[in-house]
């Protein structure tokens, strides 16, 4: 059984506008889904506990910190074993400039998003911290021009 199975519209309801705004009050929340505001903070923790709410975020804008840049930097890897696999991917997570990381099929092997300050910065960790990595064959990179994101849910039939 699928963990979609155990929502109802009323779940979906909950997801949806927490998603656009997760500061929103439980009685606004409440509210607008039409229901008591102890069965929807009920709903909010289970929606937590069964692992679908992962969490609240804040949206920061990079240009406060300095970040006039982003890309992606596509990287092959010289083998696929698991151990060379999760080094790199280990290796990158903890630098500071990468936003995610997606473990990807086809011609590359990571698609890695990185905030950086300029093109000097980038040019410096596409060097320091990707080609000098034994484990990588090839890396290419993309600037990103803008970022505009759009997942949603799932419609519920």
């Amino acid at each position: 059984m699928k963990i979609e199975d155990h929502l109802d519209r009323i779940d979906f309801a909950i997801l949806g506008i927490l998603q656009k705004n997760a500061r929103v009050a439980n009685n606004r929340l409440a509210e607008t889904v039409g229901v008591a505001p102890s069965t929807c903070l009920e709903r909010v923790r289970r929606l937590a506990r069964l692992g679908i709410l992962r969490g609240h975020h804040a949206d920061i804008a990079p240009g406060a910190f300095g970040i006039g840049l982003e890309a992606m930097i596509a990287v092959r890897l010289q083998t696929h074993s698991r151990k060379v696999v999760d080094s790199f991917r280990n290796h990158v997570v903890e630098l500071p400039e990468v936003r995610s990381v997606f473990h990807v099929t086809g011609g590359d092997d990571f698609l890695v998003h990185v905030a950086v300050r300029d093109s000097d910065h980038l040019r410096d960790l596409a060097l320091d911290s990707f080609t000098t990595r034994p484990e990588v064959d090839h890396i290419q990179t993309r600037l990103i021009f803008e970022y505009t994101p759009t997942w949603r849910l799932p419609v519920l039939v």
